[in-house]
């Protein structure tokens, strides 16, 4: 510190050091519950068991993926899924904000997985709603559009 400087050094140690501490508490705020959140699972992560069977609907607005169905996605953006592996599930968006979407699964290198895909569309005319079916797989990470895929990516788990 300068003489100029009207902080002494001990009056700045004080100051860096309360910060860090708010830092410190404000990141370690465990509100004792297990599963890791309102949505979580009985492994700590973060997101909503999806039942096997379930059609997950999704409202595509270039902003995000909103979920609609089934009710425990309804309004979260970008939810991540937790599905069961071996089990089988439809995905997709019946409605969206009139932009060109569309909806494929991919693993964690970014590849689609089994053709998991649909073309591009918009959802103005009848009929282009989009949906996959398919079986839960290890290799699964995300469900994407493509057009928006740095907005509109939300995260697979499969267990």
């Amino acid at each position: 510190m300068t003489r100029d400087n009207p902080i002494s050094r001990r009056t700045a140690l004080k100051i860096t050091g309360g910060a860090a501490a708010t830092a410190l508490v404000a990141g370690c705020n465990d509100n004792g519950d297990d599963n890791g959140g309102d949505n979580g699972d009985d492994n700590g992560e973060d997101g909503v068991n999806i039942e096997p069977g379930t059609t997950i609907e999704l409202d595509g607005q270039t902003a995000g993926w909103e979920g609609l169905a089934p009710s425990d996605i309804d309004g979260e953006t970008n939810p991540t899924l937790i599905l069961q592996e071996g089990e089988d599930y439809e995905i997709g968006w019946p409605q969206g904000d009139g932009g060109n979407h569309n909806i494929a699964i991919r693993d964690d290198g970014g590849e689609v997985v089994d053709d998991l895909a649909t073309d591009e569309t918009t959802d103005d005319e009848p009929g282009d709603d989009q949906f996959l079916e398919f079986t839960a797989s290890e290799e699964m990470a995300e469900y994407v559009c493509e057009p928006h895929e740095n907005s509109m990516d939300g995260e697979i788990i499969v267990e």
